[in-house]
């Protein structure tokens, strides 16, 4: 029972986990129909931040209180609510509704599915249990636009098919969270996520938080801009390529974090913020001889940076402090993931609109890159202060 628990549980996570990403292919597809700009696909996509940040403050505790599957469910039922706007959407206040009900939804599965799925697990599994969390989520963002990117090029009712699809796999995810057992003691009490770094813990947090702003600002951009890149600067006007791309940066950024979830977090954190400098030199190549290859090739580094310098950066983290204040640093370090998936992005359709999509993409390349080379040089400096002195 325990496994099949895990995996109802893990479908869940996931699918829910690509809802959120669904739309990315068809953002030029609306701006077309509803005549805006690429600043207010970026800000529709950024409503989304908006609605998890949302979620984790207000709701973040509920589950501890209330039970994993109460939440869960409303969760998916948020899900369904979010295709059902985007199904009648027929202008930007619309779509932006819809966009922070998927966020919603995104903030009540973030941390209560990853706690039901590591209490679910039988003892032969509750080792790895958190990595299977971890990878069920951010694979699932990455599903999601390669999904809808083949159902937009190749199905019928390209603004219509995908938010159907995402009606039957929420409800789904509602029959296997129904299915599961319920994992939480109830022992919680409702409240706001409380958001805290211990003193001791400052020093190494706010290098692994700049190192995770970069990397989830890079997530923000390929999962918001990526199309516009393709069809604009490239031009290929393929979908199901451009929900690739969009896809890609998470799929290598899971792949990457069960690969290094044995390394040294400071080391590991150290390589990721170096190959998130390499993506976005690739990138900037890229959008400068509008290569499609190099698009892909930055997505799939930048991806690989990303993971392995997010899922360290966190166990640096927790490494130094005590059990019971883990659950509101960890608070604290999603908040900042996802205010760089909001903000920058935001940022880059401004810059567009003064620069060109062109430009504005190689200035953020550098911003992002320049961000990641401080970090790293911050944790150079770090392990050599802590490196032992010879005689």
């Amino acid at each position: 029972m325990p496994r099949s628990s895990m995996a109802l549980l893990g479908y869940a996570f996931a699918a829910m986990m690509a809802s959120t990403t669904l739309p990315t292919p068809m953002y030029a597809l609306y701006a077309d129909e509803m005549h805006f700009h690429l600043l207010t696909t970026t800000i529709v996509f950024a409503a989304y931040a908006g609605g998890v940040l949302a979620a984790l403050l207000l709701f973040g505790r509920w589950s501890d209180a209330v039970g994993r599957r109460p939440v869960l469910l409303a969760g998916t039922a948020l899900a369904a609510a979010s295709a059902v706007v985007f199904l009648l959407a027929d202008s930007v206040t619309v779509l932006l509704i819809g966009r922070v009900l998927t966020g919603l939804s995104a903030g009540l599965f973030a941390g209560t599915a990853t706690a039901a799925i590591i209490e679910a697990a039988s003892p032969a599994w509750r080792t790895r249990a958190p990595v299977v969390a971890a990878v069920v989520n951010i694979g699932g963002l990455g599903i999601g636009p390669i999904l809808a990117g083949v159902l937009v090029q190749y199905g019928p009712w390209p603004l219509h098919l995908t938010f159907v699809v995402q009606l039957i796999l929420s409800a789904l995810a509602a029959v296997a969270v129904w299915r599961s057992p319920e994992t939480s003691s109830r022992k919680g009490r409702l409240g706001v996520q409380r958001l805290a770094v211990p003193a001791e813990a400052r020093p190494v947090f706010v290098i692994a938080a700049l190192a995770a702003f970069a990397g989830f600002a890079v997530t923000g951009l390929f999962a918001s801009v990526a199309p516009s890149f393709l069809s604009e600067v490239v031009g290929v006007g393929d979908h199901a390529v451009a929900g690739l791309i969009a896809g890609s940066i998470f799929i290598t950024s899971a792949i990457a974090q069960v690969a290094a979830r044995d390394m040294d977090p400071d080391r590991a954190v150290a390589a990721g913020c170096a190959l998130l400098v390499a993506g976005m030199a690739v990138l900037a190549l890229a959008l400068h001889f509008g290569s499609l290859v190099g698009l892909i090739a930055a997505a799939v580094v930048a991806g690989i940076g990303q993971g392995i310098s997010f899922s360290r950066g966190l166990a640096a983290v927790s490494e130094r402090i005590p059990p019971e204040q883990r659950a509101e640093v960890s608070s604290t370090f999603f908040v900042v993931g996802y205010v760089a998936i909001a903000v920058p992005v935001v940022g880059e359709g401004l810059a567009a609109q003064a620069w060109g999509l062109r430009i504005s993409g190689v200035v953020f390349a550098i911003g992002v890159a320049v961000l990641a080379v401080a970090c790293l040089t911050a944790i150079l400096q770090q392990m050599r202060g802590r490196r032992p002195a010879t005689v």
